[in-house]
């Protein structure tokens, strides 16, 4: 059924688009639209193209060479990525919420938006450039991840990460992280003791010139486990699994890419195009260690495969 973009009732076809879509005009006031026009908050770009466009964007390919396979503008593509990733955020918040769990384990990942901590801070440029963190929690077995909040390595953004991660689990679980000295706060102000909770402390190697030219992580000369809350299994105590999250993350989302120049310019499109690459992730990637099935699969949360059509249409009806 064809619903007008006015409030009349008498229209009729009006051509096609360069994307292939029928457009449609009112007789009585003259308004022209298309199906796709009104799902996609007025892109002009159809389901087809959209499809396209968000398939290479989740398999690690540029926004300007995405523009170049597809036949379209890098801008066209950067607002297709913001429209659908917000909605994909705003749909795992809303989805994936008092779900049970057995072993979590959170990390973050570094990445600079726009320029390097130094830079921002010596130039005084605003609006988010410099250093950012994304904070994830991955669930050990199903590999789902359950949380994400991307900000700064502070206390404040590490309480809101605990936050989601309490608002999306339910019951008693295990919990893993890092040694990053603001979790144990957050973890019992936000999440209370239902957690059985240990760190991973590494000690790194004083880089030295070499590392520094590779950009690459120091050497680690010792890794011990610290009981933190609660009663957990040393032995399970790792962050293993988050850390080869962010290995995908660095793959499969261009932004991520060390040495390049794909680095986000605008701290809003680097949490859309993150948004978009979890949920990707989550319904749509099929993981390898579970086999022919997504991580929502393995938890639960769906029956089948999504495809990346599946994906927009689910997350743009939201909201």
């Amino acid at each position: 059924m064809i619903v007008s973009a006015c409030q009349h009732e008498h229209f009729k076809k009006n051509g096609t688009t360069k994307s292939g879509d029928i457009r449609y005009r009112c007789t009585l006031c003259g308004k022209s639209w298309t199906e796709f026009t009104r799902a996609f908050d007025g892109m002009r770009v159809g389901m087809d193209l959209a499809v396209k466009i968000v398939s290479l964007l989740c398999e690690g390919v540029s926004v300007r060479a995405t523009a170049r396979l597809t036949g379209t503008k890098p801008q066209t593509v950067i607002d297709l990525c913001n429209l659908v990733g917000r909605r994909c955020e705003q749909y795992m918040a809303s989805t994936i919420k008092d779900i049970h769990v057995d072993d979590v384990q959170v990390d973050e990942i570094w990445q600079f938006i726009y320029c390097k901590h130094y830079t921002a801070k010596t130039k005084k440029i605003v609006g988010g450039a410099g250093d950012s963190y994304c904070y994830t929690a991955v669930e050990r077995n199903t590999k789902l991840l359950i949380a994400w909040h991307l900000g700064r390595r502070n206390e404040a953004d590490t309480h809101q990460f605990c936050a989601k991660l309490n608002d999306a689990t339910t019951g008693a679980y295990h919990l893993s992280s890092d040694g990053w000295q603001a979790y144990p706060f957050a973890v019992l102000r936000q999440i209370g003791k239902r957690v059985d909770y240990g760190q991973v402390i590494k000690t790194f190697k004083e880089p030295i010139k070499e590392d520094r030219r590779k950009y690459s992580p120091s050497q680690i000369i010792k890794a011990e486990k610290q009981w933190i809350m609660g009663n957990p299994d040393m032995d399970r105590v790792c962050t293993s699994h988050a850390e080869r999250m962010n290995g995908s993350i660095r793959t499969f989302c261009k932004r991520m890419g060390r040495l390049t120049y794909c680095f986000s310019k605008r701290w809003g499109n680097h949490q859309a195009a993150l948004g978009l690459f979890f949920a990707h992730y989550n319904y749509c990637r099929k993981h390898r260690s579970l086999g022919k099935i997504t991580p929502a699969m393995a938890h639960g949360l769906t029956h089948e495969v999504w495809s990346v059509r599946r994906l927009i249409e689910t997350v743009m009806a939201v909201g």
